[in-house]
């Protein structure tokens, strides 16, 4: 089944389709090369009042999924890190969405819609990065709410949120293990502090950086869900609705590639002819084109299924599948793009090596490619057992 966009869908891909070509792309090569945060092109987005796109209308939002994955998908064509922008405001967004009060929603949520706070979520930690449920920070409580400690790693967008929904081990008074829980922590609390940004292959543009917890206290009300473990699923949750977003940036970055590519071919010549001329390229190039539609089309389906209000255990494997599926797409067909420019692939005077670095960076945030599979594979075969598990990738969020 062909998943066709409906007319507000249309209107949303041709306006970002319109902004992405005349204000985002004249400023993409900029921000990978110097890897600096764009403000101006946060600005834009927030302006625009893009940050609303998947949520509900209570929030100013078109409450579809599929909405914000034409979005992503038009930016990621042109600029990955754009298109980061909104992912990294969107997955808080919707785990305070899943798993907040209503006073949590209340003061979070209208804020974080309109681009006046940012956020950011933290679960990855050096010894366990797809493990999520591996955390060795704790949130030990307290007569009036936690006192967090430990450290985590690749924190995207943390360096300008203005809190992070921090992953800890919840622990009583006396130490006994509650499950994991989310906190958030907002920037300026006493023993918080945001390392040196990562030096990054691609998306340089929204950086990363690791955080420090020194006996971090925060009240009870900056938990999210019930304590006992409820903020792992409302962690996962965020991941599974996440995932066709990621999914959607994945099939930008191979559009992408793929308009650069049809207009070099276009334009270089060899032996004297047009080297779109030549049968091999020009079978490359359709097979770049019949991947790139294939994931397009997953993509659509997984974030229309949401829309349908698909959820939990039945959505997991279905977001894993779009994502791991368009994000390999999207490394085929920049690794292929590269090789159709030749030695030109290789030169940075050229935008399609920033394509294949950012291809690299989306096989492996919001849980790796391998593990993507695994959870496919759950899904048809059932939970494998833990020690035949020896799968140690490491994930960003």
């Amino acid at each position: 089944m062909s998943y066709e966009l409906n007319e507000e869908q249309r209107q949303v891909r041709d306006l970002v389709r319109r902004v992405a070509q005349e204000k985002v792309a004249p400023r993409a090569a900029d921000i990978d090369r110097t890897a600096e945060y764009p403000q101006d092109i946060f600005d834009l987005l927030k302006g625009l009042g893009l940050f609303t796109l998947p949520f509900p209308v209570e929030y100013g939002g078109t409450g579809s999924l599929l909405s914000a994955c034409v979005a992503v998908e038009e930016f990621g064509r042109v600029c990955y890190n754009t298109g980061y922008l909104l992912v990294v405001q969107w997955v808080p967004f919707g785990a305070i969405l899943a798993g907040g009060t209503p006073e949590q929603r209340e003061r979070w949520l209208p804020r974080l819609a309109a681009g006046e706070v940012r956020g950011a979520i933290s679960l990855t930690e050096s010894q366990s990065g797809s493990d999520v449920s591996g955390v060795r920070t704790t949130a030990r409580r307290t007569g009036d709410g936690y006192v967090i400690n430990g450290a985590k790693i690749w924190c995207t967008n943390s360096h300008v949120a203005d809190f992070v929904l921090v992953a800890a081990r919840t622990l009583d008074a006396d130490g006994t293990a509650r499950g994991i829980n989310l906190f958030i922590v907002e920037r300026g609390t006493p023993g918080f502090t945001v390392g040196r940004k990562e030096d990054k292959m691609g998306a340089r543009g929204v950086p990363s950086c690791p955080l420090f917890f020194d006996d971090v206290h925060v009240r009870e009300d900056a938990r999210l869900g019930a304590e006992g473990g409820e903020g792992f699923k409302v962690a996962m949750e965020a991941l599974n609705t996440s995932r066709p977003i990621i999914a959607a940036r994945a099939v930008g970055l191979a559009q992408g590639a793929i308009d650069h590519a049809v207009e070099f071919m276009q334009g270089r010549s060899a032996f004297g002819q047009s080297i779109a001329e030549f049968q091999g390229l020009r079978w490359m190039l359709a097979d770049m084109v019949m991947k790139t539609e294939a994931a397009r089309q997953m993509v659509y389906r997984t974030a229309a299924q949401v829309d349908a209000g698909v959820s939990g255990a039945e959505l997991a494997p279905m977001a894993a599948m779009a994502k791991c599926f368009a994000s390999d797409v999207a490394m085929q067909v920049a690794t292929d793009a590269v090789q159709i420019f030749g030695a030109a692939g290789i030169s940075s005077e050229y935008p399609i090596n920033r394509y294949f670095r950012d291809a690299k960076v989306v096989q492996i945030i919001e849980g790796t490619n391998q593990i993507q599979r695994n959870i496919i594979a759950d899904s048809v075969l059932g939970r494998a057992p833990r020690r035949a598990r020896h799968d140690k990738t490491k994930a960003t969020p």
